[in-house]
């Protein structure tokens, strides 16, 4: 099992737009962390520019499945987004 960081990069009017998507996204979130999968996530503040989601899987399919189901990227609120293997030093299980 490998840890990866999913980065989102957000539009502008993200905090306006995010209302109406928000619980389907938290549920999305909630069912993969259940799993396991996803250990932590949110926005970053001042600005809310980007989010961070770091998850715990096999590979890289996990985030990728979560991107192709999260309301928040299929309805515009993320500009882009990328994966990356992230090497854990300190804290690592």
């Amino acid at each position: 099992m490998g840890y990866y960081a999913l980065i989102y990069d957000l539009v502008d009017d993200y905090m306006a737009r995010r209302g109406a998507f928000r619980e389907e996204h938290l549920r999305l979130a909630r069912e993969s962390h259940a799993r396991g999968e996803l250990l932590m996530g949110g926005a970053f503040s001042e600005p809310p520019d980007r989010a961070l989601l770091i998850f715990r899987a096999a590979d890289h399919s996990v985030p990728e499945a979560f991107v192709r189901h999260d309301p928040y990227v299929i309805n515009g609120l993320v500009k882009s987004w990328h994966i990356r293997p992230w090497t854990v030093v300190i804290g690592n299980q």
